[in-house]
C-alpha cells in the first residue's frame, strides 16, 4: 500500500485551523460581557487548552471536547467480538476534556456529558449503554470530579443510525494564582518532561481507521504485543489530573503544560513565545503506534506530527524540579521522562535523536 497521511485520511488541519482561528477572533469580542458580572477574562488563556475567568475570589477554567471517531472502532470491535470497551471509551471522552483543563493549573471539579445518537438503536443495547454510564462514573471518581448531568439527544438524520457522538465539558478551579500555568514564567533552560501515553489515545484515529480498512484482517489483524489491532486501539487515554495535582501538592509549580493531542508533537510548541524546544530523549513507542507506522508506511516526520508516539502530556518545569516530576508521575503509575530543554528561538521543535525539526509556522492554533 502507499504511505498514509492524516490529510489523506480526511483530517486536514490546513482547512480546519482557519475556522478555529476565526472563531477565536469572534470570541475575543465577547470578553467585555464579563464586566456585567464584575468578572474579567484572563486574555492570555485564549489560545490555550482551557479558558480562564477571574471572578475576583476564584479563577474558573472551562473546556468542551469531543471524543472524535474512536467510538466507531469501539462499535466495530463489539460487533465482531462481543467485547465491550464502552467503559474505556467513556474514560477517553472525559480525558479529552480533563487533560486539556489541567494544562492551565486547574483542579477539575465538575463534568457534563453529551451523548448524541442517530436513533434509539444505540441506547437500546442495555449492556453497552450501562458500560458507558459506569465507565463515565469511574473516570469521574478517579479524578475527583462530580458528574453534573448532560444531554442525550436523538439526532436522527444528523448522526448516522446506530451510531453515537460523545463529548464532555469540564469546569475546574485554579486553587491559587501561583498555580496558574499559562506560561508567563517559561524560560530558556527549563526542562521538558514527557508523560507516557497508553497508546493512540483519541487522536490520529481517522488514520488508524483508514489503515484498518486497507488490511485483509481489518481490526482483527494481530500486532506485536499479541493483541488485535482493534483491541490495542481501544486502550483508554491516560487521565493526567492525578499527576498534576500531586505535583502541585509537592510544592512544584510547573512553568507550562501541553496536552499532546491533535498535531502530535507539534503541540510542544503551543506556548506563544519564540522558544526552541530541543528534545534529546524520546519515550518508547507503544506497540499499536509502531504497527500504524510500519503497516501504514508513515515516515517518521508524519508520525510525530500526527500521533503522540508515546508522549501524552508535557510538563515544562524548572530543571531542578524535573527529577521530582518524573518520580511523582511514576509513583502514580504513569511513565515519565526528562526529554529536553527550552532554548532560545526561533520558534521550532527539534527532535534530535530522530533528526526531525518542525518550524513554529507548522502549528497554527492561535488567532
Amino acid at each position: 500500500m502507499t504511505s498514509l497521511s492524516y490529510e489523506a485520511a480526511g483530517v486536514d488541519y490546513g482547512v480546519i485551523d482557519p475556522l478555529k482561528i476565526a472563531a477565536q477572533e469572534a470570541a475575543k469580542s465577547t470578553a467585555g460581557n464579563l464586566t456585567r458580572h464584575g468578572f474579567r477574562e484572563l486574555e492570555e488563556s485564549r489560545g490555550e487548552s482551557a479558558y480562564v475567568v477571574d471572578t475576583g475570589s476564584l479563577l474558573i477554567a472551562s473546556i468542551t471536547e469531543c471524543l472524535g471517531t474512536k467510538i466507531l472502532i469501539t462499535d466495530e470491535v463489539y460487533r465482531a467480538t462481543g467485547k465491550s470497551h464502552y467503559a474505556a471509551i467513556a474514560q477517553d471522552t472525559l480525558a479529552m476534556a480533563i487533560n486539556d483543563l489541567v494544562t492551565v493549573g486547574a483542579t477539575p471539579v465538575s463534568a457534563h456529558a453529551y451523548w448524541a445518537a442517530g436513533g434509539n438503536e444505540w441506547f437500546a443495547d442495555a449492556r453497552r449503554a450501562n458500560d458507558l454510564v459506569q465507565g463515565w462514573k469511574a473516570a469521574c471518581d478517579y479524578c475527583g470530579v462530580a458528574w453534573g448531568g448532560g444531554e442525550t439527544p436523538n439526532l436522527s438524520g444528523v448522526v448516522v443510525d446506530g451510531r453515537i457522538d460523545l463529548a464532555a465539558s469540564c469546569v475546574g478551579i485554579v486553587a491559587s494564582r501561583e498555580r496558574l500555568t499559562l506560561g508567563k514564567n517559561l524560560a530558556i533552560g527549563d526542562a521538558i518532561v514527557l508523560l507516557g501515553s497508553s497508546g493512540i489515545h483519541s487522536n490520529g484515529v481517522s488514520l488508524a481507521r483508514t489503515l484498518a480498512a486497507s488490511l485483509p484482517g481489518g481490526y482483527a489483524t494481530p500486532i506485536e504485543d499479541g493483541r488485535t489491532f482493534g483491541e490495542a486501539l481501544l486502550d483508554p487515554t491516560v487521565l493526567y489530573s492525578t499527576v498534576t495535582e500531586a505535583i502541585f501538592k509537592a510544592g512544584i509549580l510547573p512553568k507550562y503544560s501541553a496536552n499532546v493531542t491533535g498535531h502530535g508533537w507539534r503541540k510542544l510548541m503551543r506556548h506563544a513565545g519564540d522558544f526552541s524546544y530541543d528534545i534529546h530523549s524520546i519515550p518508547p513507542v507503544p506497540a499499536v503506534l509502531k504497527f500504524i507506522c510500519s503497516a501504514g508506511k508513515l515516515d517518521v516526520r508524519e508520525a510525530y506530527s500526527t500521533l503522540n508516539m508515546g508522549a501524552g502530556f508535557a510538563i515544562f518545569t524548572a530543571p531542578e524540579d524535573a527529577p521530582r516530576v518524573v518520580a511523582i508521575a511514576e509513583s502514580l503509575g504513569v511513565t515519565a521522562l526528562e526529554a529536553g530543554r527550552v532554548e532560545a528561538g526561533p520558534k521550532r521543535l527539534r527532535i534530535k535523536p530522530l533528526d526531525i525539526e518542525f518550524a513554529g509556522s507548522e502549528l497554527t492554533v492561535r488567532a
